[in-house]
């Protein structure tokens, strides 16, 4: 492993540059508010500084990757700015994943070293376990021995580490962060995000939510996912206060009180969680400071819309829309658009060139379906380590996003339907061909495909549609639940089976996954 020492003489603008800055300028004013404590410019930049010299002096260098698997917590942005000091590569890792999804990217990274949370201690010991040489842990907790062998209370790293000169790479195109995102392999696929890459994201928020100089933050999305991370970037560079929601279920009256206590003036929500928003009796009475919504990652009815305008009137309600390899914001709809334009995912932001083509790269007529093609400065740079999954990314020269849409004589874009079939479950992504591919092995089953079936709270849910090896004898939903247990995350195993003799499929033999889905909202 290579050792960082010091910084370029030519040093670029990054978020490790801007810490160090704010740090300077506002030493005192809150980074980060979590539970009710502070964590002030001048704290995250000490203790960034000391755990980069502590993740340094146990082997992490320039380019090294670092997993990080924790909840919502200060933790994950101090980890985040004390990798990327090194110049090193930080792996979020979804904290929901059994130990063998976290082997696998732990391998398919080669990562080095690994920062975990208490709770989630035994399934870094199991991946620990695998590893033939020192994997360093530290652990945010005070039993770090649930992690195994030679792992080290977080804390005591921290405070024992001398705070490291170095501030991260010299060149915007190094690449910052591997995000996890399954593929229609079922095998996840590491989208390589660069400083330049989310120094665009940065500047589509400018543009997208206009935000003024003295912004309050709220992230509510796991930070893992590339909507956090989205967030998290742009207020580290222009030195917002972020204020993080602790991980759990969905509390519609303790988001309030978040908001209202912490003067939150900018929040994300999916639209399910904007519709128990809206209905909260005890809104009318409260003292809501926001000046910007947003809601993005799965589409929202126009009853919802509606629900939004009415509680929080005057406030631009703005949706946002695209994917882990861009950034993530693709296209934007404005507020002044929500009802007049519902169904829509506005239209592309000023950094993101785009195409609507079909299967031969050829641009396709006003109106019609075609897949949307992305080029732009947000656009990751590859798979890592799957040169072959980049290639077909990239055929022709623009990034495929795997979604059909079409686009109005005013501009405006429509998603109808996904290339790579995936479920958006309460906003996270579950993609079938990972699930199909672990429930074929059950030795009940024959054949199996996953489609999405609408769902009055999650938006989707995943069902199964099996052919049973017996028909006498056909798997059940519980059944196939348990068998996904220790190979998958709970949120991706399928919430009903639907039993048929033979799956449906067109002249080359391609199931036909929209047959499924009609069949299975008839069945529902």
């Amino acid at each position: 492993m290579s050792t960082v020492h010091s910084a370029h003489p030519h040093q670029r603008l990054t978020w490790v540059h801007q810490v160090t800055k704010h740090a300077g300028a506002q030493p005192r004013q809150p980074a980060i508010r979590f539970k009710g404590e502070t964590t002030t410019w001048a704290e995250l930049d000490e203790r960034s500084r000391r755990l980069s010299a502590a993740l340094e002096a146990r082997g992490v260098g320039e380019g090294d990757r670092v997993l990080v698997l924790l909840t919502n917590r200060p933790e994950f942005v101090e980890t985040l700015v004390a990798i990327n000091r090194l110049g090193a590569i930080a792996v979020p890792v979804n904290f929901r994943l059994v130990a063998a999804e976290v082997s696998y990217l732990a391998e398919d990274s080669g990562s080095c070293a690994i920062v975990v949370e208490q709770p989630l201690a035994p399934v870094v010991a199991a991946v620990r376990a695998g590893k033939e040489t020192e994997f360093p842990c530290l652990v945010v907790g005070d039993a770090p021995d649930a992690a195994g062998a030679g792992a080290e209370r977080y804390e005591e790293a921290v405070a024992g580490a001398t705070p490291s000169g170095a501030s991260g790479p010299a060149d915007l195109g190094a690449v910052a962060l591997i995000m996890y995102t399954s593929g229609t392999t079922g095998l996840p696929k590491g989208a390589m995000l660069t400083y330049e890459n989310l120094l665009g994201q940065t500047i589509t928020l400018l543009q997208t939510l206009r935000p003024a100089a003295d912004e309050i933050c709220v992230v509510t999305s796991p930070m893992f996912h590339i909507a956090a991370v989205g967030v998290i970037v742009p207020n580290l560079i222009f030195g917002y206060t972020t204020v993080i929601t602790p991980t759990g279920a969905f509390d519609p009256e303790a988001f309030l009180d978040l908001v209202e206590s912490e003067r939150v003036t900018n929040a994300f929500l999916v639209p399910t969680q904007w519709q128990a928003v809206c209905a909260s009796p005890t809104l009318p009475q409260r003292d809501i400071p926001l000046r910007t919504i947003s809601w993005g990652a799965a589409p929202a009815t126009p009853a919802i819309l509606r629900a939004m305008e009415a509680a929080f009137p005057g406030v631009p309600n703005v949706s946002v829309f695209g994917q882990t390899e861009m950034s993530p914001i693709t296209t934007s709809l404005p507020g002044e658009d929500a009802i007049r334009k519902i169904g829509s995912v506005g239209k592309p932001v000023p950094l993101v060139e785009v195409r609507v083509v079909d299967q031969d790269m050829n641009d396709v007529p006003q109106g019609e379906i075609g897949e949307i093609v992305y080029r732009g400065p947000q656009t990751m740079t590859g798979y890592w380590n799957n040169p072959g999954a980049t290639e077909e990314a990239f055929r022709g020269g623009w990034f495929h996003s795997g979604d059909l849409v079409r686009v109005d004589e005013e501009g405006f874009f429509y998603v109808v339907d996904r290339l790579k079939d995936m479920i958006i479950s309460g906003g996270e992504n579950i993609y079938s061909a990972e699930v199909e591919a672990v429930l074929a092995d059950h030795p009940k089953v024959r054949e199996i495909a996953l489609v999405g079936s609408p769902h009055e709270k999650w938006g989707e849910t995943p069902v199964a549609v099996v052919v049973p090896r017996d028909e006498a004898d056909p798997p059940t939903v519980a059944e196939l639940s348990e068998f996904c247990l220790t190979r998958l995350a709970s949120y991706k195993k399928p919430t009903k089976a639907v039993v048929v003799s033979e799956l449906p499929r067109n002249a080359s033999g391609k199931i036909l996954k929209n047959r499924l889905r009609d069949m299975v909202k008839q069945d529902s």
